[in-house]
């Protein structure tokens, strides 16, 4: 059996493991680790090839782990955290009720909103998911709003974090294939923005369809719109100096992270944060931090066995040499991601797949950046769909009075927004692609 044998058929028993359940990051260190003790062993007998492949994994996920562009993650999960704590997110929320409460579903369509916003300061879903399940769905319950309804549009606008810049997933994209983190940050945000508008007008069309689901929220005077618009300002203020940084050629996206961090810290301070939240922002950004990075940890391993295998130059040439057009065998390539999504989380999804998915789409002529922003935006999916919806799981954590079961179904209408928008994004490649070609010059 050669390299490439033992690829194929150790790639299908890892497929196996994550279906029966194994934790994707442990699934992948023991199918790379034995890859590599396989294919070492044929050269240099089982002895030195164990040995060779024990060194490997002691020395991939260090090397790639201290990779100077991943220390932005924790610094945007940690800002996410301390405007949560600063009771900054809680000021978002109530603008937005204020601005679009009287809509049908009002408090649904400003959850929307207000998660979007939170995105642009945290850059983690499972944070922003959190985070509102504890704002949102206590002030829509207490209207009466339908309660699957209340969960589902919280867990489905935590996913908006994966495409608002900064955002985290978008990041591990940029390392993986070997793109502008820049590039990628920007080329989020006016996708983003068209994924909450949809989120939005689907929570409308819901409510008018069935009138049971929420009322809308009214009363509110001009006066008291305006006024709540300066408690939602140091949210737009740290969005502002993030954005300034990077692109104003002040810094690297980890100095901006680092200095939105302490911008946000320093809002909490004078808000009156207590060691208590302080303590609570940290451990919560060190915990989300750690499953991130345990995940990059186990995948590397597993890449590099595919890389010793060839299997992802085996398939570009194979994708490329299909008897069809690009646009099908693209769509059949996110159609795979709509399946993998409801068996493996969106960041063990990527890290498995774009080292072979990523050369054969290039080979067929599409642009890395807009694939990233596409294939992102897939990977939200799998944060509300069966079994694995890790938002879904959160929601139902922080509300055990609302079971995971009714979280899945509350999230399930949200697919259908996500298709129309990945069809959007399709359809008008520029939606991608012209803010990063503006403001960079490409």
């Amino acid at each position: 059996m050669d390299a490439f044998e033992i690829g194929l058929w150790l790639s299908g028993l890892l497929v196996v493991l994550v279906l029966v359940g194994v934790r994707v990051a442990f699934a992948a260190a023991f199918i790379g680790f034995m890859g590599l003790v396989a294919i070492f062993a044929q050269k240099y007998g089982i002895e030195k090839g164990f040995l060779i492949a024990m060194k490997m994994a002691g020395t991939i996920p260090h090397s790639k782990a201290t990779t100077y562009a991943l220390s932005l993650i924790p610094t945007f999960i940690l800002i996410g955290y301390l405007a949560y704590y600063a009771g900054l997110t809680r000021a978002l929320f109530e603008a937005a009720k204020r601005w679009v409460g009287w809509l049908p579903g009002g408090l649904g369509v400003a959850t929307v909103f207000a998660t979007a916003g939170f995105a642009a300061v945290s850059g983690a879903s499972v944070a922003t998911s959190a985070v509102f399940a504890r704002i949102a769905i206590p002030e829509m319950l207490k209207l009466g709003y339908d309660k699957r309804f209340a969960a589902g549009v919280v867990a489905a606008g935590g996913t908006l974090a994966s495409l608002i810049p900064p955002s985290a997933i978008l990041v591990i994209y940029a390392i993986i294939v070997e793109q502008s983190v820049g590039q990628l940050l920007l080329a989020g945000f006016l996708p983003g923005v068209v994924s909450a508008l949809i989120y939005g007008g689907l929570v409308v069309f819901m409510a008018k369809t069935r009138k049971d689901l929420g009322p809308p929220v009214t009363g509110f005077t001009w006066s008291e719109r305006f006024s709540s618009l300066p408690g939602a300002m140091p949210i737009f203020a740290v969005v502002a100096i993030i954005i300034f940084c990077i692109y104003g050629g002040w810094g690297t996206p980890t100095e901006a992270g680092a200095l939105g961090a302490f911008v946000v810290l320093v809002m909490a301070l004078f808000k009156g944060m207590k060691w208590g939240d302080l303590k609570g922002a940290l451990l919560e950004s060190a915990k989300l931090t750690v499953m991130i990075f345990t995940i990059i940890w186990g995948v590397l391993l597993y890449v590099r066995f595919l890389g010793f295998a060839d299997l992802p130059g085996e398939f570009a040439i194979w994708i490329s040499g299909l008897d069809q057009p690009p646009i099908v065998t693209l769509l059949m390539i996110l159609a795979a991601y709509a399946v993998l999504g409801m068996f493996m989380d969106a960041i063990g999804m990527l890290l498995l797949t774009l080292p072979v998915v990523f050369p054969a789409v290039v080979a067929l002529g599409y642009d890395p950046i807009w694939f990233g922003i596409i294939v992102v935006k897939m990977a939200e999916l799998c944060l509300i769909t069966p079994p694995i919806g890790l938002n879904c799981f959160v929601v139902a954590g922080v509300r055990p009075d609302i079971s995971v079961q009714d979280v899945f179904r509350g999230a399930s209408p949200f697919f259908i927004a996500d298709v129309i928008t990945v069809a959007v994004l399709i359809a008008f490649p520029q939606i991608v692609l012209w803010l990063p070609n503006l403001v960079l010059g490409n």
